[in-house]
């Protein structure tokens, strides 16, 4: 029998193992117009936490004791929809799970390009690679040249957006936590790196960046986010992705900084990946040529195994995570 995991209280701060369950689920009848799909990988992301919480959102919160979901490559094992047919890959929705029934046009053929495999569709070539392209390069307006600061940069999102502002000709800073992920970041292309165990965001950021910076993208928020306030150069943009910092804190963060964009008139522009999709096209145009040629490169954090999806979900507060965090079934 197919099984879920499925969401059985809302958490209170950082989730707990005891906050999921995993539960056999009944499949839906294979009627015309459906498939069957073997979920390969999963996709855990930070923006799922706020589906736990019962609060309105640009995405709908995950109802309680029922199937969660999210980004997952599965291959049909069988079908009658004539669009699909088994061994397909596909990308879709009905994470959190082995295997789904559902109708065909819920599912995406992946395309076969030569040396990506299926998981890219998760990584570079989907939510993360999309994320970090259209808040990059539309949020933030970068161009040639400008100084950019990442913070999160050793994650799925913000190695690709170091990689891609390489590509674009830009001064990039990437903030990472330990040496390991550090050594990685700069291995991206990095020119400067900031660890931010080994002191404070501030002081380290105006030492790679004597002359301010000219956008920031914000994976991070928190002292990341002020100490980007502190030296941001005037009409600085800042790309607002994901506040992970403040995702399971009981208070609001506290910005010494937050009366400069006033004075250094910076725009601070909050986005979604969605916001974008019909630019999808550039997206894939130009992110398979820099994955073709080598000028971005991805790295997959792998946890093994459907009873360990939470686990890996869990891993993305604590920094268990280089790159993009998969579960592979």
């Amino acid at each position: 029998m197919a099984k879920a995991w499925h969401l059985m209280r809302r958490p209170q701060g950082m989730p707990v193992m005891e906050d999921f369950a995993l539960k056999d689920i009944e499949l839906a009848p294979l009627e015309e117009g459906m498939v069957r799909v073997a979920n390969r990988w999963l996709s855990v992301d930070p923006y799922m936490r706020g589906r736990m919480n019962d609060v309105k959102s640009y995405v709908p919160p995950f109802a309680l004791d029922a199937p969660m979901s999210g980004g997952a490559v599965g291959e049909v094992l069988e079908s009658r929809d004539p669009g699909l047919s088994v061994g397909d890959m596909v990308l879709h929705m009905s994470g959190w799970r082995d295997e789904t029934v559902e109708p065909a046009a819920n599912f995406n053929k992946l395309p076969a390009i030569p040396g990506v495999e299926p998981q890219a569709f998760l990584g570079n070539l989907g939510l993360t690679g999309g994320t970090a392209y259209f808040g990059l390069l539309e949020a933030a307006s970068a161009k040639e040249r400008d100084i950019v600061f990442v913070s999160a940069a050793a994650g799925a999102v913000g190695s690709a957006v170091v990689q891609i502002a390489k590509a674009k000709g830009m001064t990039v800073i990437g903030s990472a936590g330990g040496a390991d992920k550090c050594e990685f970041v700069r291995s991206l292309g990095a020119d400067e790196v900031v660890d931010y165990k080994a002191g404070p965001v501030l002081n380290q950021l105006a030492a790679a960046a004597p002359k301010g910076i000219d956008v920031y993208f914000d994976n991070v928020g928190g002292d990341h986010l002020d100490a980007a306030l502190a030296l941001a150069r005037q009409n600085a943009r800042f790309a607002i992705c994901g506040m992970i910092e403040g995702y399971n804190a009981g208070e609001p963060t506290q910005l010494r900084y937050i009366m400069r964009i006033i004075a250094m008139r910076i725009r601070l522009q909050g986005f979604i990946y969605t916001d974008y999709m019909d630019k999808m096209g550039e997206f894939y145009r130009d992110m398979g040529g820099w994955i073709a040629s080598g000028q971005v490169k991805g790295r997959d954090t792998v946890i093994e195994g459907l009873e360990r999806t939470p686990e890996a979900f869990l891993g993305l507060f604590t920094g268990a995570n280089t790159g993009k965090m998969l579960v592979r079934l």
